[in-house]
């Protein structure tokens, strides 16, 4: 039985994660952190039940990890938090499934280096969607075919999401630029504006979408559209779930969702 705490468990993707946990037989939700309704019974704020985990302050991370015995924690909250918390958790002998967008490289490399420094394991990952890994595999392939095309990647999100361009988005320009020996990316353009060997990143922002992700190969006469979209949170929940159950059981050290999934 690996023991998973979540962070953020208050919030739209909190609860959803902890849905998910619930579904999965191997895992047990051991707690849950926010910065709001602390006492309460985590299940009843997420109209999932009584489930006898209550709440806590985030500032009692590190007592309540060990009272518990987590072996997990799920985070996706946000850069500021995490960067914070996730170290925190390393110390304790707590594995990490870290979903947070907007980390700099920077901060990435803090946790990674906190993950081996604590010998657990852990995951920093822009997306837990399934058919994101697959799609990064597909542009790494059409990528070898297609470089002498013109590449632009349109992201579109709902209007609440604070950094931009997407986690993703920029994952997916990395994938490409490394097969093609390395480009410099263009964030929108403006004004005189001539196209060079770039890749463009473009981000729109309205509404409810969940996200979307467009990469064009454009070339002379003809052009490739390679797409993902993500019609709801769950495709995120429920692969960062599968995460932590993977992680939960791995030796330590730091890995991505292509070695979850096995691509």
């Amino acid at each position: 039985m690996i023991k998973v705490a979540v962070t953020g468990a208050s919030g739209k993707m909190g609860k959803l994660i902890l849905s998910n946990i619930l579904r999965f037989e191997d895992l047990k939700l051991s707690a849950a952190f926010d910065l709001v309704n602390i006492g309460m019974d985590v299940g009843e704020v997420a109209q999932l039940g009584t489930l006898n985990v209550p709440i806590s302050d985030i500032k009692d991370l590190e007592s309540v990890l060990k009272s518990s015995g987590t072996d997990v924690l799920i985070d996706f909250t946000i850069a500021q938090a995490t960067i914070v918390n996730a170290p925190r958790a390393a110390a304790c002998g707590v594995s990490l499934v870290i979903g947070t967008t907007g980390l700099s490289d920077e901060q990435k490399a803090t946790i990674n280096d906190a993950i081996l420094k604590n010998n657990v394991a852990g995951i920093i990952s822009p997306n837990y969607s399934v058919g994101v890994s697959v799609f990064f595999r597909i542009l790494k392939e059409a990528a070898k075919y297609l470089g002498e095309m013109d590449v632009e990647i349109i992201e579109a999100h709902h209007n609440q999401k604070k950094d931009a361009p997407s986690g993703t988005a920029l994952k997916a320009a990395d994938v490409i630029s490394e097969v093609l020996g390395g480009r410099e990316y263009v964030y929108g353009r403006e004004g005189i504006a001539p196209r060079g060997r770039e890749i463009g990143i473009h981000a729109v922002r309205g509404g409810d979408i969940v996200g979307d992700h467009t990469v064009l190969f454009a070339g002379d006469g003809e052009r490739i559209e390679i797409k993902h979209q993500a019609h709801s949170r769950q495709a995120f929940a429920g692969g960062a779930v599968k995460a932590a159950l993977w992680i939960g059981s791995a030796k330590p050290g730091v890995y991505t969702m292509e070695d979850i999934l096995g691509l």
